[in-house]
């Protein structure tokens, strides 16, 4: 349009863009973004972390008396819990940067060194064990490793500190 007109006759660019804008804006709803496929797996994200976490509390809870301790204890376990949280994979000895866990033993990996000690034994068509020490699964998969979102954010945290 602004290459057809004269330099004089140019029309007013920013009333068009807001125009423009305010006409897609409108078109955009809530069906659009539970479509979005980052939005899905962003929603993905907050639900196997709250899983994870809910688990990991029910475990503590479960594991204490229900005698008048209970609360100081989850707070003392807690307390415990935060400072001795481990963030060296087992297999690197570095620290954590993407923390997977096992479904099926609970432990936690950095999710490339796993994957390739999986990825060889596979080739070699052997099973694989998991690698934390004086852990008894003997069959892992990588089918039985999820991100563990909330062992990640904990090592972000430490790290900003």
């Amino acid at each position: 349009q602004i290459k057809r007109e004269k330099p004089e006759n140019i029309p007013d660019l920013k009333c068009l863009v807001e125009e423009k804008f305010t006409a897609l804006e409108s078109k955009n709803s809530d069906s659009d973004l539970q479509s979005n496929e980052k939005y899905i797996y962003f929603k993905d994200q907050l639900k196997e972390m709250r899983k994870q976490c809910k688990s990991y509390l029910k475990k503590k809870i479960d594991s204490l008396n229900n005698d008048n301790e209970a609360i100081e204890q989850i707070d003392e376990d807690i307390a415990v819990t935060q400072s001795q949280m481990n963030f060296i994979c087992p297999i690197t000895q570095m620290e954590m940067k993407r923390p997977v866990r096992n479904k099926v033993c609970g432990h936690t990996y950095e999710e490339d060194a796993i994957l390739k000690i999986i990825q060889t034994r596979k080739q070699q068509k052997k099973k694989v064990r998991c690698p934390k020490i004086g852990c008894s699964h003997a069959d892992l998969k990588g089918s039985d490793l999820v991100p563990d979102e909330v062992l990640k954010r904990a090592i972000d945290s430490q790290n900003k500190r």
